[in-house]
């Protein structure tokens, strides 16, 4: 396997190298439409060779082959498209067959040739793209081709979890709200547990010297005792002036009722 291996790799350097002789002329060509001469020398890329590569390789030699490629320039981004592969290769199936038709484009860091392929769940699209002068592979995409059932779901999908993201965000942000008002209590009961305490307020003066404060600003009422004085004359027949009143008391309610 290890020899197989090898024999791969020198000949995808081989391939890039016979290429990038012939384009040497046509590197300073200008952008846009692609040439004939150029568009004969990237229709003879063995496009379908590089998707083999990918296709027959095993999960033991994956990290052999990925160590191998990486060791020539030329070749080196057909490394990184092994993460690609082991990405998508479960969503394809096997291979069966690769379009003889290749799509030829040239953007601003080089060429890209496409090719369409057939395997047993779907379709797909294998890219592989140059630089200017053909001497030196820079990327490759695989490229599924979905239903448009499953490009809905995905798409439902990824509005859902969007969605369901956003939800879960304002749930947290309603619950840290909530809680302010517990924090307040709880700032409150930390200030006022260092405050000083209060003193007991002093106890209320007995009914015994309410009543004497009563009956001493009663005597000193003097309009009172001249009316209480002049009363006692005329019920009794006496003299006023013969009359001394000392102190003066609130009856109760309770002997006027009965009165």
């Amino acid at each position: 396997m290890k020899l197989n291996l090898k024999r791969v790799v020198v000949g995808l350097t081989m391939a890039v190298c016979l290429l990038s002789l012939s384009a040497c002329s046509k590197a300073g060509s200008e952008a846009g439409a692609i040439d004939a001469d150029m568009r004969a020398q990237l229709e003879q890329i063995p496009v379908a060779s590089y998707l083999e590569l990918y296709t027959g390789l095993e999960d033991k030699d994956t990290e052999q082959m990925r160590k191998s490629l990486v060791k020539k320039d030329e070749v080196a981004a057909l490394a990184e498209g092994i993460d690609s592969w082991e990405n998508v290769k479960d969503e394809l199936g096997g291979f069966i067959s690769a379009s003889d038709s290749v799509k030829l484009e040239e953007g601003k860091e080089g060429y890209s040739a496409t090719v369409n392929t057939v395997f047993e769940k779907r379709n797909m699209d294998f890219t592989v793209t140059f630089d200017h002068k053909l001497s030196k592979i820079t990327g490759v995409a695989f490229i599924p081709q979905y239903t448009f059932g499953e490009k809905m779901e995905k798409a439902a999908l990824n509005t859902l979890m969007g969605m369901g993201t956003v939800f879960l965000v304002l749930i947290f942000i309603s619950l840290l709200i909530s809680c302010f008002r517990y924090i307040s209590v709880l700032e409150a009961k930390a200030v006022n547990k260092n405050k000083p305490a209060v003193p007991a307020a002093e106890p209320a003066a007995p009914a015994a010297d309410v009543k004497e404060e009563v009956e001493e600003e009663l005597s000193d009422d003097l309009e009172l005792v001249a009316v209480i004085t002049a009363a006692i004359a005329a019920s009794t027949g006496s003299s006023p002036s013969g009359l001394v009143v000392r102190s003066i008391k609130r009856a109760s309610a309770g002997k006027w009722k009965k009165a």
